[in-house]
């Protein structure tokens, strides 16, 4: 018998036992943030708050456009030109006489789907690119990465006037133009997160269990790697929708009269010292639209990290 335990016997001490002590010990509720307590954070935040409420109020604009405002967005009134913000219109009339809340709530039909359909055609693409490139590797990894790269070298709003000059004006046009700009954004982080995760070793199991390569890719490989394009992608409704509107306002957008609000910034720009509403309605819807965009995807990167 040693001293250690002729002293523990002498003193009655027991030997404690370390599951039973572990299993005691408090456990600190702060210690590691779950993603329903960053969701909750991030739901009190007043200015995540008034950027869903802003974006919600657009969708429901471009969804029911006459349950928001009864003035036909076309067709002008009769002695009601360039009225100033009132009560019979909230946001004043142009010089044809037509409502501008009413021309602004029906463009958002215009801006929002195409801006969607952009984004759309971006990560379809784009994603299918970066997939083949990260998983093959080698001499076609190298290709496609040099064609994406030569697509960044060149700016965004150069590249889509180029694009709608070979196809012709028009808002499906400016869609597919600045759809054209996204793809190679897409294209490298997908590429980057296949790298990633066909490293892993449940990507090596399900090779090892004899699963093809394209049911690897399929069910393994390609939802593991799309964690980063979410964010990305509602990041990039915002710079779609000020592309939208910058092309709107060249007049390489929807033609008029349309009530796109790159158009509708660009029809009142000759009014600005007499009718200031005219640009400055429709600029602060694009400006509130995006901001609210971006703090909602940066939102979304919070979670998911």
């Amino acid at each position: 018998m040693t001293q250690f335990d002729s002293a523990e016997r002498h003193l009655n001490i027991e030997s404690p036992d370390p599951v039973a002590w572990i299993a005691d010990a408090p456990v600190a509720d702060e210690a590691l943030p779950t993603a329903e307590g960053k969701r909750h954070r991030i739901r009190v935040q007043p200015d995540f708050v008034l950027a869903v409420v802003i974006l919600t109020l657009v969708l429901l604009w471009a969804a029911i456009p006459g349950l928001f405002t009864a003035y036909d967005p076309i067709q002008g009134q009769a002695g009601q030109q360039l009225k100033p913000p009132g009560s019979a219109h909230l946001l004043g009339t142009d010089s044809l006489g037509r409502d501008l809340y009413a021309r602004l709530v029906h463009g958002s039909v215009h801006t929002l789907s195409g801006a969607l359909a952009a984004v759309a055609m971006g990560i379809a693409i784009g994603t299918a690119l970066g997939l083949l490139a990260g998983s093959l590797g080698g001499f076609v990894d190298g290709v496609i990465m040099r064609l994406m790269d030569v697509l960044l070298s060149i700016p965004a709003l150069l590249l889509s006037l180029s694009i709608i000059i070979l196809l012709g004006f028009g808002t499906t046009n400016a869609a597919i133009a600045v759809g054209v700009t996204s793809i190679a954004s897409f294209a490298r982080i997908v590429r980057s997160e296949v790298v990633t995760v066909r490293r892993s070793e449940y990507v090596e199991a399900a090779f090892g269990s004899g699963a093809t390569f394209l049911k690897v890719l399929w069910r393994h490989v390609l939802p593991n790697s799309l964690t980063s394009v979410i964010a990305f992608a509602a990041l990039q409704v915002g710079s779609a929708i000020l592309q939208l509107s910058t092309l709107g306002f060249l007049g390489y957008g929807a033609p008029p009269p349309t009530p796109e609000w790159g158009l509708l910034i660009a029809e009142g720009r000759n009014y600005i010292a007499t009718a200031w509403w005219l640009t400055a309605a429709p600029g602060i819807a694009v400006v509130l639209v995006v901001l609210s965009v971006n703090r909602i995807s940066q939102a979304i990167g919070k979670v998911q990290r």
